[in-house]
């Protein structure tokens, strides 16, 4: 199944704030290029929140299409309907996906049966395999362990990506399901632990802008070379830090930018990302060992 670095990916707007394949085209081919495990298309690091119907879909089957079978695409559909979240869902079933990527529904607050009924209606409404989402620090709405393992009984289910940042967490999920359900982080600053303690990967946004060290952490922590790990994640911390100085994917898009690969433009109500950030960002892009094509 999915394991190791999977890239939460920017979605490229144009001048005109039209979704920018060409440039969605450049990025997939950066990422198959420096060994990515894999693309999560239309989550909250894609702005999927500012995506109409139409766009949503056609950017997972573009993606689909430039991706072309050489990493796996997992298709964020989750929204706080259940009914929109099946039909979005259903709508991108036959794009050639490979999993789709459930957030917890957001703004409505569900109790935990609320959240138990809605995976397990999208899940048995779709065929693929579905990764559950839980980011209380964006919905509000705290997905429990035992909730978890509930659901991780659904023979569609397959993992979950934890984004609290908390270990402690992750051994209580661990506790109460199978060694086959996947665990990822949600979290960059925590990933090494997470994998470390037996999380299969991470689902990244500094993986956006170090797609090849973030791959290759995961391989680190995966086999245990903790020393050689631990060296590498701390050149990547303070980019860990750069990116959410504000709203994700407010940093990165611009960092990325920077490297010339996409246009700066996020979607309102999102805003540019304030100058007063810039010169610390390039600092830790240079930590990282992030060399830049546009230096203004």
């Amino acid at each position: 199944m999915f394991k190791g670095s999977l890239v939460a990916l920017v979605t490229p707007f144009d001048q005109h704030n039209r979704v920018d394949y060409t440039a969605l085209e450049r990025l997939i081919e950066f990422h198959v290029e420096q060994g990515s495990d894999g693309l999560v298309i239309a989550g909250t690091t894609g702005e999927a929140a500012t995506l109409s119907r139409e766009e949503h879909i056609e950017l997972l089957q573009r993606a689909v299409e430039l991706v072309a079978g050489r990493l796996p695409v997992i298709a964020g559909t989750g929204s706080n309907s259940t009914a929109q979240t099946c039909d979005l869902s259903q709508a991108v079933a036959d794009s050639g996906i490979d999993a789709y990527l459930l957030v917890v529904p957001y703004y409505n607050k569900p109790v935990q049966e609320g959240m138990y009924q809605h995976f397990a209606t999208v899940a048995d409404a779709v065929s693929k395999p579905v990764i559950l989402y839980n980011v209380p620090g964006r919905t509000v709405a705290d997905m429990l362990p035992a909730t978890v393992a509930r659901l991780a009984e659904h023979g569609n289910i397959i993992g979950i990506k934890e984004a609290t940042g908390d270990i402690d967490r992750l051994r209580a999920i661990q506790d109460l399901v199978s060694d086959e359900f996947m665990l990822y982080s949600g979290d960059d600053f925590t990933a090494l632990p997470f994998i470390a303690q037996g999380g299969h990967g991470v689902i990244t946004v500094s993986g956006n802008v170090v797609p090849a060290a973030m791959a290759k952490l995961c391989a680190l922590a995966a086999a245990g070379e903790a020393a050689a790990a631990k060296s590498l994640d701390d050149t990547l911390q303070p980019l860990n830090s750069a990116l959410f100085v504000e709203s994700n994917p407010i940093p990165v898009k611009w960092a990325v930018s920077q490297m010339g690969l996409i246009g700066p433009s996020v979607r309102l109500p999102l805003t540019d990302h304030d100058p007063q950030y810039h010169d610390a960002m390039r600092a830790a892009l240079a930590t990282a060992g992030v060399v830049l094509e546009n230096a203004a």
